[in-house]
């Protein structure tokens, strides 16, 4: 387990904070999880054509953004019955085993897999175990696949989402078919991975069942919506997970002004988890940018810290599409087309997310989930304020500060951890932390530094 140390002034201690087809050499994602970065894409609204050929060709920009891993929103079609708004919920699957037609074919998903193979990114796909929509095949072949509710006799709803109804998982048949339908896009379409959605929604032993039969076909990284700590036992079968807690936390630190003393507490609850399991951290993703808003309007001043913590905290970061234009206050519909606004320049903040997210996937100090890595809190002299780490790994370390008021901050940092010659990431400039100890960082401040 990797060990984080804090030796900040609140004193919270010691925290135990597939192979693809290729002719190249074969890696295993037991490997590349720990220096990969996901990318959610959302087919529909990437492009005005909302198709997988059409984000095909923002492959080459990814890839120079720093890009390693895609996640594809469902590709399924969509149940109409009972669907919402013009084009129903991606969420609402009507056959597992088929794809979209208004994404495209097969052949184009296979070949968008391919493509992105080539130029070197994973690819994983989002995975709606837990429901289906009301007219997806298995409500004709296989009712018995269903909870029914009593009341009415008919399929059960699913909590809160009247578009949708619920799996039944006592059927062993019904477990069967889904992890044959899984199989079969990893034979299908190569793909690296699952996105599972609701995952801790689903019985956990489905999952023990399941992972093991489908990395059969090829080793794959999962990735689970679920947050460890409220569902541990998920952790044990998930590469990674979500981080609700922190998501709510953070926004709370923006709205109602909470001690930032409140956050290194979690982060500590966070790695006392250990490197069996990831965090999978970020700013914002589908549902978020939809029902509760942008990373901007959620975060404010600490939307740009926060997502450089997301890149250089432990664990395995993860980007909404749409995030590095940015999307200030643009909120994508779920329910019809609405394609983000790309416009003919390069994003305002491409350069951003290919700078951290090129030191992730290169500095050893960077790795998540990695025991080899320990990161230390930094004592400074307004604790209260900023967040100052250090992440090392041998040789190799990595400086984080983020300014975490809402004013200008002048501070040192006077610790024993933060030695010798360092270069400022986004300048270039060499800094020797023995001699110049001193910041002053702007609203939504952040310097990032590697040795």
């Amino acid at each position: 387990m990797k060990k984080i140390i804090l030796l900040a002034i609140l004193g919270l201690g010691i925290l135990s904070c597939t192979t693809q087809k290729s002719t190249k050499t074969m890696e295993l994602p037991s490997e590349w999880k720990h220096t990969t970065n996901i990318y959610e894409v959302n087919v529909r609204q990437y492009t005005p054509e909302g198709t997988f050929r059409a984000f095909e060709k923002h492959l080459p920009r990814l890839k120079e953004m720093g890009v390693k891993t895609l996640w594809f929103m469902p590709i399924t079609p969509i149940a109409q019955k009972g669907k919402k708004g013009t084009l129903g919920s991606q969420y609402a699957a009507a056959d597992y085993t088929a794809i979209n037609p208004e994404f495209g074919t097969m052949e184009d998903f296979k070949h968008v897999v391919n493509e992105a193979h080539r130029l070197g990114f994973k690819v994983i796909i989002d995975w709606v175990a837990n429901h289906t929509g009301w007219d997806h095949k298995w409500t004709k072949t296989n009712p018995d696949f269903y909870l029914k509710d009593p009341k009415t006799n008919d399929f059960q709803i699913a909590s809160g989402m009247d578009d949708i109804i619920e799996l039944d998982y006592k059927n062993p048949a019904m477990r069967k078919a889904m992890i044959d339908a899984m199989k079969f896009w990893v034979r299908e379409a190569n793909i690296d991975g699952f996105r599972c959605d609701l995952a801790s929604w689903v019985e956990v032993d489905f999952w023990q069942e399941a992972r093991p039969q489908v990395d059969a076909v090829k080793p794959l990284f999962w990735l689970g919506e679920f947050d460890e700590l409220e569902n541990p036992d998920y952790g044990k079968v998930f590469d990674a997970s979500y981080i609700w807690s922190w998501m709510h936390k953070t926004r709370e630190f923006n709205e109602k002004n909470l001690p930032l003393s409140d956050l290194k507490t979690l982060l500590q609850r966070y790695s006392d988890i250990g490197d069996g399991s990831m965090r999978a951290w970020f700013t914002s993703n589908h549902d978020e940018n939809t029902w509760n808003g942008t990373e901007y309007e959620k975060y404010g001043v600490f939307a740009k810290p926060l997502a450089v913590f997301s890149i250089t905290w432990n664990g395995v970061p993860l980007i909404y599409n749409g995030q590095e234009l940015p999307l200030k206050t643009k909120r994508l519909e779920f329910f019809e087309k609405d394609p983000i606004p790309w416009g003919a320049q390069q994003p305002e903040l491409q350069n951003f997310y290919k700078t951290l997210l090129n030191l992730k996937s290169s500095n050893p100090a960077l790795r998540g989930g990695d025991p080899a890595v320990t990161t230390y809190w930094l004592k400074t002299s307004a604790d209260d304020k900023v967040f100052a780490y250090v992440r090392k790994n041998g040789k190799d370390e990595v400086l984080t500060v983020l300014n975490m008021s809402k004013n200008p901050v002048q501070f040192t940092i006077n610790d024993d951890n933060l030695k010798g010659t360092f270069k400022d990431l986004f300048t270039g400039a060499k800094r020797d932390f023995g001699q110049d100890k001193a910041f002053s960082l702007p609203v939504s401040g952040f310097a990032v530094f590697e040795k």
